[in-house]
């Protein structure tokens, strides 16, 4: 446990869900402008279009499980990650409701899992913690589910 000066008091765990599909961010692209007032500029762009509106909602779901000031202590981040499972997981006719035999237990296939966390990482930098920096302890999970991503949100302890 962390030795807490008398007058600080632990902060609550902020937990939230977001729902939709999880959306890989990390990879970046960068182009240099050709003409114009700007050419010569570098710009860097996610590599992942589709993580803009995914980050969008996370931010957003923050912004109402958190109000106050963004931490500037040590975090711990838990992270579950629900992915839907294929259809072709699935059986046929009237047991289409059942998995086959032959369906994995987890989904091993792309985004993976660290790729999945930069996007939340990066969604809520400045609303719950300064800097990603201050993360110090990360649990990241991939299931199959109902598409989305449960968040938790504490200060680090020993």
């Amino acid at each position: 446990m962390l030795d807490h000066h008398p007058s600080c008091k632990v902060k609550e765990a902020i937990t939230f869900s977001v729902s939709g599909k999880p959306q890989p961010a990390g990879s970046k692209r960068a182009f240099v402008l050709r003409g114009g007032a700007n050419a010569g500029r570098a710009i860097i762009t996610d590599a992942n279009p589709k993580s803009k509106d995914w980050k969008v909602d996370i931010k957003h779901e923050a912004q109402r499980a958190y109000t106050g000031e963004p931490w500037d202590g040590p975090v711990e981040l838990t992270l579950r990650f629900f992915v839907e499972r294929p259809k072709s997981h699935y059986r046929s006719g009237m047991n289409a409701d059942k998995l086959k035999d032959s369906a994995p237990a987890f989904p091993t296939s792309k985004p993976d899992v660290l790729k999945l966390a930069r996007g939340v990482e990066d969604a809520i930098t400045a609303i719950i913690w300064k800097d990603d920096a201050q993360i110090v302890t990360e649990k990241l999970t991939k299931r199959y589910g109902r598409p989305g991503v449960e968040i938790e949100i504490k200060e680090a302890s020993i």
